[in-house]
């Protein structure tokens, strides 16, 4: 973690150009026009459609070769070479754009796998220079970095590896948002369990209201925030024997080092401790330590031994502890995680109705007082839409930063349009994900009033009626990082169902693919069970085959089953295209705005430990004056 230099404030990195940024969304568009055929097409129609036949042309066993796993680790490691057009060129329309040596022109089917993945690279957003490196925006945003020492909760106590990555780090460019911005209120939308809003409330004090749709979650989030408040003090005993460590290593090690360096270690890493738990309780401790230490360091220290000086610090460390109030960690969580202290010494029996009656008061009114000021995390539920007014759910809006961590589906644009309508709102970051959920209005029921859709957001996109379909949105699900480390496609699975698909036509005269029979594969022990299953899942009479019919339905297409693998390879490497063509949509629609000074694109997270690992991030134009005026 880091923290910024005292009177520091240092401009925002360059943003992408408007221009740079819509010639990447013309050019993207263009390559995926060619290429759509492909992701568009459900691997549920693999054999009934004979997809393979229809869209390649070459065997499958190239295709496989072409795309393993060391090969892909390769084609994303290396820089792609020039490109046969600059994007200027890409962009300009379909006459201009080379496929000849990626699709036959006549056939239009695949015909070079080396170009197919070049050319995916190429288009593909580490390859577009328009995104903002994480460490120059959080050295923006905190000034001159300077590692910070202080208590740190560890989130791998209480996540999973990949939420931990993600609240970690998506809550330290929030943290330094708010900073910048000069604020305090965060808006979490989809806060699910809490992970992220108990973060930023617990770890940086900010004051923080998760809203999620599901009560369920809402419930989780309160209770786990219960927990985390139960075991809050062993974090800070735990974190505060770490630096104690820290110090009296230091000691040992640096016997010839100047006792000044020690002292100002030692002042940094207890007011940085104090800082990170509560404000209030870094005021006192640190006039209290800082008096303390220069009592105590003063020109004639330089002559203390180190054994004296190691001694010095365990008790500077002591002494710092006791003067930290009690209550100074009860507060920073809800009051109503508070339990009361109820052991044998309060001697409750002893005390007299009156005496009873008084403390029950007093109680009352520090609980009613921490809910009013020191409340900083509030778990809401509400189903979240652009239209939505927040006032209605946060009594005590405020100016805020509107955060989003994997926000589901149209939840994303929402949070992006939220930020853009609303003038208390000064600063978004969001993450989306689930793709597949986007609403696009080609696939919208007749009659449907929603006005508002997913995608497209940018007008150009609008204008040219872009139309990605839900199978090419799954694929910009996939994760390309994952399956070039050794993830495996759940390919068996993908072919039974295809399979199954031949079955429902062929006997039941059923040709609709989208009926969904959920994780049946995941319960059965054999391609029999499973027919078994998804054919009662379906509604379908099952009496009208019979084992061995469907054995041999296997028998005849389990030869074919790494066409199929081959086949969803290919829409392996076109994810990263379409999942590139949605977030420059984004951020090309935050960029036509009047009151947005600063947007962009940031690399947030490991891909290969969290996929969707691309964060917007956009500022009004009330902070950046806020900023010059200071």
């Amino acid at each position: 973690m880091w923290r910024r230099a005292a009177g520091e404030a240092h401009p925002l990195p360059p943003e992408p150009s408007p221009a740079a940024v819509a010639v990447r969304v013309r050019a993207v568009a263009q390559f995926l026009r060619r290429v759509l055929p492909l992701c568009r097409a459900h691997t549920v129609d693999f054999y009934t459609r004979g997809l393979w036949e229809k869209m390649v042309a070459l065997p499958p066993e190239a295709v496989l070769e072409a795309l393993s796993g060391e090969r892909l680790r390769q084609l994303l490691e290396e820089p792609p070479p020039a490109p046969p057009r600059p994007f200027e060129e890409a962009a300009a329309g379909a006459e201009t754009c080379e496929f000849y040596n990626i699709f036959c022109e006549m056939s239009q089917r695949l015909i070079n796998v080396q170009a197919f993945a070049l050319a995916a690279k190429y288009y593909s957003m580490p390859n577009l220079g328009v995104c903002t490196p994480l460490d120059q925006m959080l050295e923006a945003l905190n000034g001159k970095l300077q590692p910070s020492s202080g208590v740190e909760i560890k989130t791998d106590d209480f996540m999973n590896n990949k939420k931990s990555h993600e609240v970690q780090l998506m809550s330290e460019l929030v943290d330094g948002i708010t900073k910048y911005c000069g604020l305090n209120q965060v808006i979490d939308l989809g806060s699910g369990k809490g992970y992220l809003s108990s973060f930023l409330s617990l770890q940086y004090n900010l004051k923080v209201y998760g809203i999620d749709s599901s009560n369920i979650n809402t419930h989780g989030a309160n209770e786990r925030n219960r927990k985390l408040k139960k075991h809050w003090k062993a974090y800070q005993r735990r974190a505060r024997a770490n630096v104690r460590g820290q110090l009296l290593e230091e000691a040992k090690q640096g016997p010839e080092q100047d006792k000044e360096k020690y002292k100002a270690n030692a002042s940094e890493k207890l007011l940085s401790t104090n800082n990170s738990l509560q404000s209030q309780a870094q005021v006192a401790a640190q006039d209290s330590f800082l008096f303390r230490t220069a009592d105590v360091f003063t020109d004639s220290d330089i002559c203390i031994t180190n054994k004296q000086y190691e001694l010095h610090c365990v008790a500077q460390l002591q002494s710092a502890e006791n003067n930290i109030p009690e209550n100074v960690f009860l507060n920073i969580l809800p009051a109503d995680a508070v339990e009361t202290d109820c052991s044998p010494r309060s001697n409750c029996k002893e005390l007299c109705d009156e005496e009873k009656e008084r403390r029950k008061m007093v109680s009352l009114k520090a609980k009613a007082s921490r809910s009013k000021d020191v409340n900083i995390y509030c778990p809401l539920t509400s189903y979240i839409t652009a239209e939505t007014e927040l006032r209605d759910l946060v009594a005590d809006l405020e100016d805020c930063v509107l955060v989003g961590l994997h926000t589901c589906g149209d939840l994303a644009p929402s949070t992006l349009r939220l930020f853009n309508a609303k003038p208390e709102i000064k600063a978004v970051c969001s993450v989306g994900c689930c793709y597949h959920l986007l609403s696009e209005e080609q696939e919208t029921q007749k009659g449907d009033a929603q006005g508002t859709w997913g995608f497209p957001m940018c007008r150009y996109l609008k204008e040219e009626g872009w139309f990605c379909g839900r199978n090419a949105r799954m694929t910009a699900c996939l994760a390309l990082e994952r399956v070039a480390v050794g993830q495996v496609l759940p390919t068996e699975s993908l072919f039974y169902r295809a399979v199954l698909q031949v079955i429902v036509e062929e006997f039941y005269g059923v040709q609709r693919s989208d009926h969904n029979i959920g994780k049946v594969y995941s319960k059965t022990s054999s391609f029999l069970d499973y027919v078994r299953k998804s054919l009662k899942k379906l509604d379908l009479d099952e009496t009208k085959v019979s084992d061995s019919l469907i054995m041999e339905y296997f028998e005849k297409y389990k030869h074919r089953m790494n066409e199929l693998e081959a086949f969803n390879m290919l829409k392996v490497v076109l994810g990263p295209c379409i999942e590139t063509l949605i977030l420059l949509d984004r951020l090309c629609y935050l960029q036509e705005q009047d009151n947005i000074a600063w947007s962009g694109l940031v690399k947030l997270f490991d891909p290969i430990k969290s996929p969707r690992c691309y964060a917007v991030v956009a500022l009004k134009k009330q902070v950046l004056d806020l900023q010059a005026n200071n």
